[in-house]
């Protein structure tokens, strides 16, 4: 039996009904087996950095492998023009902020990729280079960013987020948050656009409609003594 085998066979062992509904509901395709993901690490520890299995796993469409892929790539062998293939496949926000973008996020082009989705205009690729950003700032030190540049950035969600599409309204409003908590250098004016943009209406299918709310998420963070939060690893 291949890797592949291997691990496309131990994640059909961990398939869950409620999991599955609960993938489906936020966008989810068939084929998917509804594999909590905390249970995927056994199977990534056997496979980690082997890319031609996150290949294969990744062009299954199937969600569980889509994102087991994510956790076993090997980020150092990856291209843009991976990352480009990758974002065409990924069809819901699941795949595109929490599989593609956590992924790229672990490269020396993440920035210069994420900058390229952001300016797309297409909403899954720019919620990507929104959610990318997120991951970075919480993972690499202040140093590491341009201070203008992110001032930039706040400036257009602070002009735009209102029009983009749903789920890149969620990830410019995460940006804010991120930018607040986890870039010190920029806390005072993210916390200043966080109250400038207000409530964020994201309108969801078959579901009701929620309001995001950076300023209250961002004092919340604040009272737990989060402010300069940096984690230890960007993936799993």
């Amino acid at each position: 039996m291949t890797d592949f085998e291997m691990a496309m066979q131990e994640l059909e062992a961990l398939s869950n009904e409620r999991m599955k509904k609960s993938y489906i509901s936020n966008g989810a395709q068939e084929p998917l087996f509804g594999a909590a993901t905390g249970k995927m690490k056994p199977i990534a520890k056997k496979i980690k950095g082997n890319q031609l299995v996150a290949e294969q796993l990744y062009a299954t469409g199937n969600y569980d492998a889509m994102y087991l892929a994510g956790m076993i790539a090997d980020t150092t062998s990856m291209t843009e023009s991976d990352f480009e293939r990758w974002i065409d496949a990924a069809y819901f926000y699941m795949i595109s902020d929490h599989v593609v973008s956590v992924t790229l996020a672990e490269t020396d082009f993440a920035q210069a990729v994420a900058d390229k989705w952001i300016a797309s205009g297409k909403e899954l690729r720019m919620s990507a280079g929104w959610s990318c950003y997120c991951w970075l700032l919480g993972n690499r030190k202040d140093e590491e960013f341009s201070t203008s540049k992110l001032a930039g950035m706040l400036e257009q969600v602070e002009k735009t987020i209102h029009d983009s599409p749903d789920r890149t309204k969620s990830s410019m409003n995460n940006f804010v948050y991120t930018v607040a908590i986890s870039y010190v250098p920029l806390h005072e004016r993210a916390v200043e656009t966080a109250k400038a943009i207000g409530p964020v209406e994201i309108n969801r299918e078959k579901k009701k409609t929620s309001i995001l709310l950076a300023s209250e998420n961002i004092q919340k963070a604040l009272d737990r003594g989060q402010l300069g939060f940096k984690r230890k690893h960007v993936r799993c």
